[in-house]
């Protein structure tokens, strides 16, 4: 297996992680902490294991994030160094509000003890408010410009991928962008029918190209060859 061909099975596995590692955690692992902030007051079941292997889950998550944009760098910066700087910047931030997330959750689990003396359900209120907005921002808003609209148009430029593959991208990112946008300005709920319609080209962009890059690697192009593109390539 060559250079080329290694680092984009590795890019492809850590964009399969991050599916891996983020549904669960968000659908199954925090459901007693999203659905239910007065767990935080003591009531229902003590369900701190779970949660927790949530927070582990994401703090994985972040890892496989942070990976794509620095395994793929030192063959995307052939293409464009900024375009590479860029994708490895948007990952971080993205990165970092996932991270504020999980320390509300564990914050909620760090409470739950103390808390049943004071009785304030809104202690629950906010932590749970600081990770949606957390995660709004972060998987909500930056993993589309990230993902979407710079990796897509580096994927484009770069030929490293079928281009028409990564026009999911290029829609998808801008779409994700402005449905964050959308709920920041009290436009439409998060979670809703709206959201869900402008996740699906991205969704099935980051998918598309986890699978492809693991199972057919990177495309014959200019830069996997080593050289720097062309200046009407560019």
């Amino acid at each position: 297996m060559n250079s080329e061909r290694k680092t984009a099975s590795i890019f492809g596995w850590l964009f399969i992680a991050t599916f891996v590692f983020s549904i669960p955690a968000f659908f199954i692992f925090y459901a007693p902490v999203l659905d239910k902030p007065a767990y935080v007051t003591g009531a229902g079941a003590d369900q701190g294991t779970l949660v927790g292997l949530g927070a582990v889950f994401e703090i994985i998550l972040i890892i496989a994030n942070v990976g794509t944009a620095t395994v793929l760098y030192p063959i995307i910066k052939r293409q464009s160094e900024t375009g590479a700087i860029s994708y490895v910047s948007a990952r971080l931030v993205e990165a970092t509000f996932i991270a504020i997330g999980i320390i509300a959750i564990l914050v909620m689990l760090l409470l739950r003890d103390d808390t049943p003396r004071i009785g304030n359900i809104a202690i629950g209120q906010v932590l749970v408010g600081v990770y949606d907005r957390a995660f709004l921002v972060g998987p909500g808003f930056f993993a589309g410009l990230a993902n979407g609209v710079i990796l897509g148009y580096l994927m484009y430029k770069s030929g490293l991928v079928p281009r028409g593959m990564t026009m999911l991208g290029l829609i998808g990112g801008p779409l994700v962008m402005l449905s964050g946008i959308a709920i920041m300005l009290g436009l439409t709920e998060r979670g809703g029918a709206l959201q869900g319609i402008a996740t699906i080209p991205e969704f099935f962009w980051e998918l598309s190209l986890g699978i492809y890059c693991v199972v057919k690697g990177f495309k014959p192009s200019p830069i996997t060859a080593g050289s720097e593109p062309t200046a009407a390539a560019v």
